[in-house]
């Protein structure tokens, strides 16, 4: 993924798009549990585990370290001992995230404590196996681990707005379509032939053009939508994606 795809206008839609997002349900409930807020705060979980998993092998962990830890972590986390008098930073859920797992490896015990404690319960069902595999994959950073954190979360973004664009589209009976096409969301206007494209649907290439044209603008609106899920104030939503597209865009 390059960062063509948050080269989007940041201006925010009208109305109350962002009227309620996971992480303003999570605020709201603070420590008084309640299904609405468990499910938000599991969601968001479950899509931005990876970046503290990179985060903390960056931190020089091994791969059995960083699961212990990433897990203990979240069994702590889930239980809502961290939403008890949130920082200025809680307006972001990307910054609350990193700083809460950096207070909790900074009072970590040792691994023999952790486990007579018992934090290695399952609370999310991760990847670790995946986790792995990408974290190998993924270009060596001598960068520190935050700059890592921060590229890791912006790539777990956009994936999680490809996979819901993907959705919509086969809700649609446009699966075939999207598989086709969304290649044009992650590169310039010039790197696939919309010829080729054509061909393969069958379409003449406006037709291929216009369908294009109306991705990329469902596109710039999830991820819009998507950024503001981890946001409590919708005023921030420019200035998180300018953030992360700087990430993307650095060597």
């Amino acid at each position: 993924m390059t960062t063509e795809a948050f080269s989007s206008n940041p201006q925010l839609p009208r109305g109350d798009y962002f009227a309620t997002t996971r992480w303003t349900v999570v605020l709201h409930a603070g420590r008084k549990s309640s299904p609405q807020s468990d499910r938000a705060l599991g969601e968001l979980c479950q899509t931005y585990w990876y970046p503290l998993y990179a985060y903390v092998r960056r931190q020089g962990k091994t791969k059995e370290d960083a699961e212990d830890l990433v897990q203990a972590f979240f069994a702590r986390f889930l239980e809502k001992n961290y939403l008890e008098g949130l920082s200025a930073k809680r307006g972001k859920f990307r910054a609350f995230l990193l700083a809460s797992l950096k207070h909790f490896l900074a009072n970590e015990w040792d691994k023999s404590q952790r486990q007579k404690r018992g934090f290695g319960a399952q609370h999310l069902s991760l990847d670790w196996q995946s986790a792995d595999e990408r974290f190998h994959l993924d270009p060596a950073d001598a960068s520190s681990p935050e700059r890592a954190f921060d590229r890791e979360w912006a790539l777990a973004l956009l994936e999680r707005v490809i996979a819901r664009l993907g959705e919509d589209c086969g809700a649609e009976g446009k699966a075939k379509l999207f598989e086709q096409a969304k290649g044009y969301l992650m590169v310039g206007e010039t790197a696939i032939p919309y010829a080729d494209a054509a061909r393969a649907l069958g379409l003449e290439e406006g037709a291929v053009r216009v369908a294009v044209h109306r991705l990329r603008k469902r596109y710039r609106e999830l991820l819009r939508d998507e950024i503001a899920q981890t946001l409590s104030d919708p005023a921030q939503v420019a200035e998180e994606l300018r953030a992360l597209q700087a990430v993307l865009a650095s060597p």
